[in-house]
C-alpha cells in the first residue's frame, strides 16, 4: 500500500497545488549568483535585496508569472572593449521566488548597486459562514 503524498493526504483537500508549488521552488535553478538578501520590513512587508552592481536599470526585468516573481539580469555586450583582466562578472541571471497567495509586490528601485524589491502580504478577513443542510435524498448531488 502506497503512503499518501502531502498533497493527496485526506484531511488537506485542495492542497494538491501545494506539493506542485514546491516541486517548482526546488527546480528554480538558484545557483547563488546574485547574492540575494530577505528581510521583514514590517508586520506583513518583505524586502528582497539582490546585489546587481554593474547592471543598469535596463538590464534588469522583474515579472510575476503564476505567483512566482523572476528576477532576470542581461547585461549589454561590450565586445568593443579589450580587456587586460577581466574579474568582475558580466553574466547573465534568474532568480526566482514562489510567492504566497495574498503577498503582492508593491514595487523595486535600485540603488547603489542594489536591487530592492518590496512585497506586502494582506491580511484576511476571519469569515465565519454558516452552511445551510437540505433536507432531501442522499443520492441528489448535483
Amino acid at each position: 500500500m502506497a503512503k499518501p503524498t502531502f498533497g493527496t493526504h485526506p484531511f488537506l483537500l485542495g492542497f494538491d497545488e501545494l506539493e506542485r508549488l514546491v516541486e517548482r521552488t526546488a527546480r528554480t535553478g538558484n545557483d547563488g549568483y546574485p547574492p540575494y538578501n530577505i528581510e521583514q520590513t514590517g508586520e506583513s512587508g518583505f524586502r528582497i535585496t539582490l546585489a546587481v552592481a554593474g547592471f543598469a536599470e535596463a538590464d534588469l526585468s522583474i515579472t510575476l508569472e503564476d505567483r512566482q516573481l523572476v528576477i532576470r539580469g542581461r547585461s549589454q555586450d561590450d565586445s568593443d572593449r579589450a580587456y587586460l583582466h577581466r574579474g568582475i562578472a558580466a553574466r547573465q541571471f534568474q532568480r526566482a521566488f514562489v510567492l504566497a497567495d495574498g503577498v503582492e509586490v508593491r514595487g523595486a528601485k535600485l540603488e547603489n548597486g542594489l536591487l530592492h524589491v518590496d512585497l506586502q502580504r494582506s491580511v484576511p478577513e476571519n469569515v465565519v459562514k454558516t452552511i445551510r443542510i437540505d433536507a432531501g435524498p442522499a443520492n441528489d448531488r448535483g
